[in-house]
């Protein structure tokens, strides 16, 4: 059976999803952050026999993210999804093994697939000390749209239109914060947090404009970020697809928990 979760489900749900808290960050977090009555956020949930929860279904704003501990109803999951989007193209993304059971009824408008590693990191151990912090700035409202430029002029970046939005809403409601250095008012590099809640934050947006690139400053911008966050003591997450981008996350004390698919 799959209905509507609210607020009563609360504990379930989150014992449910903390068995893979970094996992299920996303989801966590923006439960933690917005709850069940937002028109922008709707969750749904599978109960077996016995009552007791199977799988989750998110919707934030276009955004769909299932997540299952085993044999789900994928076809009532779909029939939600198309319920609300029709023929529209979605964004879907979650845990490898879930999503390709999604994908493989070929029935879901999807757009452009991409497969990352999804890796934690627990500790400042590995971690060197970067003394001069005042070249590192946190961002507020007024540096989005300085935030929102150098993120365009990364080619491998696809931001969404609706980036500016979200980056105010995860900085207003404190799910989310931003470092960079910068050079005569333009912002050279940075590094971002978002779906933060009480037990982990997902790193994103790291990035240096293409000119300032190979003088250490996203290191710079990550050592202040790592180490604010880890101290808070979350766990740290990130998405990776590229080998070098890798093997820095992982000097730095990341470690590979499994796979990640998107679309969009």
């Amino acid at each position: 059976m799959i209905r509507k979760l609210t607020e009563k489900d609360h504990e379930l749900i989150w014992s449910f999803l903390s068995n893979e808290s970094s996992m299920n960050l996303f989801i966590l977090g923006d439960i933690e952050a917005f709850g069940y009555d937002k028109d922008f956020q709707e969750l749904w949930g599978e109960f077996d026999e016995l009552n007791q929860l199977k799988a989750v279904l998110l919707r934030f704003h276009q955004s769909w993210i299932p997540y299952a501990n085993g044999v789900f109803d994928v076809d009532g999951f779909i029939s939600i999804i198309k319920e609300h989007t029709g023929d529209d193209q979605i964004m879907l993304s979650g845990k490898e093994e879930i999503v390709r059971a999604l994908e493989e009824r070929n029935v879901l408008n999807l757009g452009r697939k991409q497969v990352t590693y999804f890796a934690e990191c627990k500790t400042t151990e590995n971690l060197s000390s970067y003394d001069d912090k005042k070249l590192v700035k946190k961002a507020t409202i007024e540096d989005v749209d300085r935030i929102i430029d150098i993120r365009s002029s990364i080619a491998e970046f696809n931001l969404l239109p609706s980036a500016r939005e979200i980056l105010i809403q995860s900085m207003k409601s404190n799910v989310g914060r931003t470092y960079y250095t910068e050079d005569n008012s333009i912002i050279t590099a940075s590094a971002s947090t978002t779906a933060e809640y009480s037990k982990a934050a997902m790193i994103v947006g790291v990035c240096t404009r293409k000119e300032y690139r190979r003088r250490g400053l996203a290191s710079n911008v990550m050592e202040v970020l790592f180490r604010e966050v880890l101290d808070e003591g979350k766990t740290l997450c990130l998405f990776y697809d590229n080998p070098e981008a890798g093997s820095i996350y992982k000097r730095l004390g990341f470690v590979d928990i499994g796979k990640w698919i998107m679309y969009r």
